[in-house]
């Protein structure tokens, strides 16, 4: 196909986007082509307005604007933590309900073929708020993957506190998925059956 570079160059940036292939991309492009200039220049202001004012929340990981995030802010279950690799899993589980406690997200997972240590995550940080005493169940959500589950046990044996349960999400999520694609209903089940560590 004959394009010009600048419109190759946008249906290649439209690509990287998770889940979009080269056809999804060129609707995007051809859509955005063919446009109102409203509507262009309100996705260009919108796409400038998170770049210059989303940040990360310096307790938690998750997408703040003016410091804490919104979830951080509200008045939640102080003793229960619940780690995850990506902010996208905050949204899953609070999509699905049931939860009410604070979160943790580490920005990945383990993975040393990757060169993804400890220190390239934000689990120290992690640390640092269990040290503070007022959490009393860990949960962890990592995704059931091999990485996911490596991440996990690698925290739980590194946990050492006093009076703190350590939890997994129950096995109502597949094997292999990712928390953004699991629907409420098996992430609340999911939750519900969360076991300790140490459980076979």
């Amino acid at each position: 196909m004959l394009l010009p570079p600048v419109i190759e160059h946008l249906i290649a940036e439209f690509a990287r986007f998770p889940g979009v292939g080269r056809r999804s991309a060129e609707r995007m492009a051809f859509d955005l082509l063919s446009a109102p200039h409203q509507r262009v220049a309100a996705l260009h202001a919108a796409i400038g307005q998170v770049e210059k004012s989303v940040s990360v929340c310096a307790e938690c990981g998750y997408f703040a604007v003016d410091g804490a995030c919104l979830i951080c802010a509200q008045n939640r279950d102080r003793e229960s933590l619940l780690v995850v690799e990506r902010a996208l899993d905050v949204t899953a589980i609070e999509r699905a309900g049931g939860y009410r406690g604070l979160y943790h997200v580490l920005g990945g997972h383990l993975s040393p073929l990757k060169g993804i240590s400890p220190s390239s995550l934000r689990i120290d940080a992690l640390y640092q708020r269990l040290d503070a005493g007022t959490v009393h169940e860990l949960i962890l959500a990592t995704s059931p993957s091999v990485e996911g589950d490596a991440t996990a046990l690698y925290i739980s044996r590194n946990v050492e506190r006093e009076n703190l349960r350590i939890t997994r999400l129950g096995r109502g999520v597949p094997m292999g998925a990712s928390l953004e694609f699991s629907d409420a209903g098996t992430l609340r089940m999911a939750l519900e059956g969360r076991r300790g560590m140490d459980s076979p």
